[in-house]
């Protein structure tokens, strides 16, 4: 049987992650689940992990390896976003002016880009859940398996032709 290829990992990590945010503007725009800070936090994660995984797929060897374990603690930072969001956030009356909040307007993609990341919910109104699992479970299920591919990535030696 074949092994994958960390290049081959990476590259499928950046496809899912790439696709989650696609989902999620279905789900938005499709079937109003509209999104609060956390939600757009873990859009905008996502969206950077699409972006360094599939570079990461390009390089060779150690520039792959030291990418990886660059990227790796951005899936850790999508993990804290969804547990807190489910565990904190969703239970409070209001989640603005929070971490989450701080860091959209910071990079200003909330006014460059308002139909991917505008906030249009509160936590509380956000929550949602697809086959009974709360849909921060599902982004926090596949931070976990990009993670788990980039330490793959990170321990894996290239093949030798």
């Amino acid at each position: 049987m074949a092994k994958l290829s960390p290049r081959l990992a990476l590259s499928l990590m950046g496809l899912a992650s790439g696709l989650s945010v696609a989902l999620a503007l279905l789900a938005q725009h499709k079937f109003g689940m509209e999104p609060c800070p956390w939600c757009i936090l873990q859009r905008m994660i996502f969206i950077v992990l699409t972006v360094l995984c599939l570079v990461g797929a390009a390089l060779p060897g150690m520039p792959r390896r030291a990418l990886s374990a660059l990227t790796l603690t951005l899936t850790l930072g999508g993990i804290a976003a969804a547990l807190w969001q489910h565990f904190v956030a969703a239970k409070s009356a209001s989640c603005a002016l929070t971490f989450a909040d701080k860091v959209i307007t910071f990079v200003g993609a909330d006014t460059r880009w308002p139909d991917i990341f505008e906030v249009r919910a509160s936590c509380a109104d956000a929550a949602a859940s697809v086959l009974g699992v709360p849909f921060e479970f599902w982004s926090l299920a596949l931070f976990a398996v990009v993670g788990m591919a980039l330490l793959y990535s990170i321990v894996t030696p290239d093949r030798r032709a």
